[in-house]
C-alpha cells in the first residue's frame, strides 16, 4: 500500500524544474509557530507568527501543515526532562500536503501535492520541512485528523503489540495494558486484540465508556486522579484483580505508559518469564530499582523507544501499512478528542496532562 510513492514526475524534466521553483516561491520566508524559548510549564508554549520557515536540505519536502499531534513526550521535551537546544519548536507528529520537493526527494518518487502525515522534530507550526524517507502517504478513505493519530500513537502501540514484547507471550495469553482510556493505549488494547491476546485493561471510571468499546476482555475500573492524566491505581488491589483473572497465572506482558505509579503493579502482576514494557512516564518517571526484583518470576523488563522500532523506512512503512489496513478494514477504532487551534498550544497541554482526553488531541494548523 505505502511501500512506494507514484512519481509523475522524471528528473531533468524543465516543466517540473519550474513548478518546483514555483513552489518554492510560494512557501513563505516566517510561518506561525509555538515555541518553547524557557523550559517549564504548559505556558512555556508561545505562538510566535515570524518564526523562520524551515528550508529543505537534499532529501527533504516542505509540507504545509494541517494537524499536529500532541503527545506526552512533547511535555516531556517543554518540561527539560528530555532535553533539547533551545529555542524550539514543540511536537513531533504532523500531516498536510507537500508544497515544496527536492530533486532527491522527487526521485523517491514524492510530488508536491501528495497527503502525507510524519513524524520528525518542530510540528506545531504551519511549516515543517520532512525527509522523504519519514513521509507515510496517506490513503484514500482515511482523513488527516486520523491519520495524524496514527503516526506516533498508532506506530507506538503497534511495536509495543507486536515487537517490543520479544514474542514473549503468544496468541491466547494475557496482557495487561494500563490506562487504556488514553490515547496511545486505546490503540495498544485493540491492536492486542487483532494479535490474538487477551486483554485487561486498567482504566478511570470517567473513562470507563471509552474502554468499553476497545474489546479488552476484562476492566478493572479505577478512582480518579482529579487534575491528573492517571488514575489512582491505590484505589483498587490490580495484582489481586489480575490474578483473580488469570487464575494465578498472571500477564505474560504488561504495556505500561503510567510509569511511577504502576511500577509494582506492573512488575507483581506478570507470569512466569513475563515482561514488563515501560514505555511512559505519565505518574512520573520509573526509579532505578534491583533487577533481584525479577527473579522470582525469572522476569524480563524493556523500556523501549519508537525510533528503535522504526530504523528505516521499510519497518516504518511495514508499520503503517498494517494499521491503515486496519482502519480501512473498520478493525480499529480511533477516537479524536479535540482539535486545538494552534493559537491555543498551551491549552493543549494544560488539557492533556490535566488528564481530560478520551482519545487523540492535536492541534488544527
Amino acid at each position: 500500500m505505502l511501500s512506494s510513492f507514484v512519481s509523475s514526475a522524471r528528473l531533468g524534466n524543465p516543466t517540473i524544474s519550474r513548478g518546483f521553483a514555483r513552489m518554492m516561491s510560494s512557501v513563505p520566508a516566517t510561518m506561525k509557530a509555538a515555541v518553547i524559548r524557557e523550559v517549564g510549564d504548559a505556558d512555556a508554549l508561545k505562538v510566535e507568527t515570524d518564526f523562520p520557515t524551515p528550508t529543505a536540505k537534499p532529501g527533504q519536502v516542505i509540507v504545509k501543515n494541517e494537524f499536529a499531534g500532541i503527545n506526552f513526550i512533547d511535555t516531556y521535551h517543554r518540561k527539560g526532562l528530555y532535553p533539547r537546544e533551545l529555542p524550539f519548536v514543540g511536537g513531533q507528529e504532523g500531516g498536510g500536503t507537500v508544497v515544496s520537493t527536492t530533486p532527491e526527494a522527487e526521485a523517491e518518487g514524492v510530488k508536491v501535492g501528495d497527503r502525507v502525515a510524519y513524524s520528525v522534530l518542530g510540528t506545531y507550526a504551519e511549516y515543517a520541512a520532512v525527509p522523504a524517507a519519514k513521509l507515510l502517504p496517506v490513503p484514500d478513505g482515511v482523513s488527516m485528523d486520523v491519520a495524524v493519530s496514527c503516526v506516533v500513537q498508532g506506530l507506538t502501540a503497534h511495536y509495543l503489540t507486536s515487537s517490543a514484547h520479544a514474542d514473549l507471550i503468544k496468541p491466547g495469553e494475557w496482557c495487561l495494558i494500563h490506562g487504556v482510556g488514553g490515547g496511545t493505549c486505546q490503540w495498544a488494547a485493540q491492536m492486542a486484540k487483532q494479535r490474538g491476546f487477551k486483554v485487561i485493561g486498567t482504566v478511570s471510571k470517567g473513562k470507563a465508556s471509552v474502554a468499553e468499546g476497545l474489546g479488552c476482555d476484562e476492566l478493572i475500573v479505577l478512582d480518579e486522579v482529579p487534575g491528573q492524566s492517571f488514575e489512582d491505581y491505590g484505589s483498587v488491589d490490580v495484582v489481586a484483580k489480575v490474578m483473580e483473572v488469570t487464575e494465578g497465572k498472571g500477564c505474560k506482558a504488561v504495556i505500561d505508559g503510567i510509569g511511577l505509579s504502576t511500577m509494582d503493579i506492573s512488575i507483581g502482576s506478570l507470569a512466569h518469564r513475563g515482561i514488563f514494557v515501560s514505555f511512559g512516564n505519565a505518574s512520573g518517571a520509573v526509579p532505578p530499582f534491583p533487577v533481584l526484583r525479577l527473579i522470582a518470576k525469572s522476569a524480563y523488563v524493556t523500556r523501549p523507544k519508537l525510533l528503535d522500532y522504526t530504523t528505516n523506512r521499510a519497518e516504518l512503512v511495514e508499520r503503517a501499512d498494517e494499521i491503515f489496513g486496519w482502519l480501512l478494514d473498520g478493525k480499529l477504532k480511533v477516537s479524536v478528542d479535540t482539535s486545538f487551534p494552534l493559537d491555543d498550544a498551551a491549552e493543549g497541554h494544560k488539557y492533556l496532562e490535566a488528564g481530560k482526553s478520551k482519545g487523540k488531541l492535536l492541534y488544527k494548523i
